[in-house]
């Protein structure tokens, strides 16, 4: 199974855990990544703690965790290998719409693309079963 039918058949939470360039950490709700054509993964970022710490160490660890009873989920190391500014791409890319004026306030956006380094179960160890395409 590919990450993009995984995360595309399954309801759920993401966590989005990084660490400044002194190993301080931090950890914040994130959506789905996009899933991009070179295998990449993309999230759209404001200027805040998160975009901070990928600018100083490049490694992250995205926890999706399934809705239900159990906990069932995966883990998704990665590591920032570039960043876009560019505003009608991040605009066509944005899930949740603001207005205009909201989204002005909230400040800059940025597309950050990971490279996917290695897949765990939320759980334990071992093998996933899923490929990044």
């Amino acid at each position: 199974m590919t990450l993009r039918e995984y995360l595309g058949g399954v309801a759920g939470k993401g966590v989005l855990a990084t660490a400044d360039a002194e190993g301080k950490v931090d950890a914040a709700i994130y959506s789905k990544p996009h899933i991009m054509e070179d295998s990449t993964l993309a999230f759209i970022m404001r200027d805040h703690l998160t975009h901070h710490n990928i600018g100083s160490n490049p490694y992250a660890t995205y926890l999706f965790i399934e809705d239900g009873p159990h906990f069932k989920g995966i883990r998704l190391f990665l590591k920032k290998v570039r960043e876009d500014t560019d505003p009608d791409l991040i605009a066509k890319m944005t899930r949740r719409h603001l207005t205009p004026e909201q989204d002005k306030e909230k400040g800059p956006k940025f597309l950050v693309y990971f490279a996917l380094e290695k897949t765990l179960p939320l759980i334990g160890s071992g093998e996933t079963g899923i490929t990044v395409l």
